[in-house]
């Protein structure tokens, strides 16, 4: 009984210690940003909108310095459309480049040969190797959405792209 109890205490405390820890050493960062495909829009042609994040220190709390090896995590697109059912099928491919104030263009998520009948929402590709300190701590993110369609638009479609951002604890300086 009593190697029961103290079991039972070692396992608790250790799922509550690796709880906290995780929590501590992973901060994960949302942005989203909307795209409106307008009808008409020509099918087999490159297509590009740019839009501003909002400010990621809102979401670390003390600001962008307290955080470090910022990379996408996940990254999903969501079509919605006022006058039928939202339809990624329509997409030939989409990808996402993120970029700052005086940084280049990283592609940071993307998917290509998207399936006709794949419904309105898509988990696109990230890419989790680049390392997005420099862009998300210039002060000023950018997010383009480049999109290619399979054939003209016949109806306006909203493409939502919601983006999570993982980051660790900068080291005390």
């Amino acid at each position: 009984m009593k190697n029961l109890i103290l079991s039972a205490f070692v396992i608790a405390a250790t799922t509550l210690s690796c709880g906290t820890v995780q929590s501590i050493v992973q901060n994960t960062v949302p942005y989203t940003t909307n795209v409106l495909v307008s009808s008409g829009v020509p099918g087999n042609q490159e297509i590009s909108v740019t839009s501003s994040a909002t400010s990621f220190a809102q979401y670390v709390g003390a600001g962008t310095s307290m955080v470090q090896d910022i990379r996408i995590s996940s990254a999903k697109a969501t079509a919605t459309n006022l006058s039928t059912n939202g339809e990624l099928g329509i997409f030939k491919s989409i990808k996402v480049y993120l970029s700052g104030n005086n940084t280049g263009e990283i592609l940071v998520a993307q998917r290509t040969d998207i399936g006709s009948n794949i419904g309105n929402t898509l988990n696109l590709d990230p890419d989790t190797s680049k390392i997005l300190d420099q862009i998300v701590k210039s002060g000023s993110v950018k997010a383009r959405v480049a999109y290619v369609l399979k054939n003209t638009a016949t109806n306006d479609t909203n493409l939502t792209i919601s983006m999570r951002f993982s980051s660790i604890p900068a080291p005390n300086q």
